[in-house]
């Protein structure tokens, strides 16, 4: 049983300030993530790590291929659904954390990060107690939790922003260089709580460049190169 399968998954950018030129990136791209498994993407940067996971998500369509998502319902084809069948597959199975927070103007780290429990209908009561939780175990100071995160330094707004998108226990994780700039703790929290998650059966797809990261979380290893394109 898998919760995602990519299935000759082929991408193409077109250049549209640049006369229509069409850039192939990737080509047949095809695995899977099994409940309870983290996939790592491996290969050099440039070579298409961070658009899968993106096609995975939705943000970009394929030429070609299909995306299968098997978890939190009825399988979705997330090549051919409909944007509103994406919003709620999101809300329901796939999570995404990305390198960088999207801060917002005047909100509070402790707001921020309890956000999306309580766009889940999680009270807004727990979803507090929980982002609180979090935001200790990422050894976030109490005192910077009343403000917006937009004043902090760039480690600090990244533990935001990995507290934030870990919180919620989506049954598909999408990692993007989840560990990039963090100290050794910080580091080691992150891999608990992938390891806490693989546990609860999450299939996880990660882009990790720390080889010691890497060697604690991997169950299976995708080489990109291998369906990367040359232009």
């Amino acid at each position: 049983m898998t919760a995602l399968t990519l299935s000759d998954v082929t991408k193409t950018f077109t250049m549209h300030l640049q006369g229509g030129l069409r850039l192939p990136v990737l080509r047949n791209v095809s695995f899977a993530a099994a409940p309870g498994e983290c996939v790592v993407l491996t290969g050099p940067s440039g070579a298409g790590k961070s658009s899968i996971l993106k096609l995975i998500y939705g943000n970009y369509r394929c030429d070609s291929g299909h995306i299968l998502v098997s978890a939190g319902g009825s399988p979705v084809d997330i090549a051919l659904a409909e944007p509103r069948e994406i919003l709620a597959l999101r809300q329901r199975a796939l999570g995404y954390v990305t390198q960088f927070l999207r801060a917002v103007p005047r909100v509070s780290a402790l707001d921020i990060v309890a956000e999306p429990l309580i766009l889940k209908g999680t009270p807004r009561e727990d979803a507090t107690a929980r982002a609180a939780m979090m935001l200790r175990r990422f050894n976030v100071p109490e005192r910077l939790w009343s403000l917006p995160p937009a004043t902090f330094s760039g480690g600090e707004q990244q533990r935001i922003n990995l507290a934030r998108g870990l919180l919620p226990e989506h049954p598909i994780l999408l990692l993007d260089e989840p560990t990039a700039s963090l100290d050794a703790n910080n580091r080691a929290v992150v891999v608990d709580i992938i390891r806490e998650r693989k546990a609860q059966s999450a299939a996880i797809i990660a882009i990790v460049h720390d080889e010691s990261v890497r060697d604690e979380i991997a169950d299976v290893g995708v080489d990109v190169t291998y369906f990367a394109t040359a232009a």
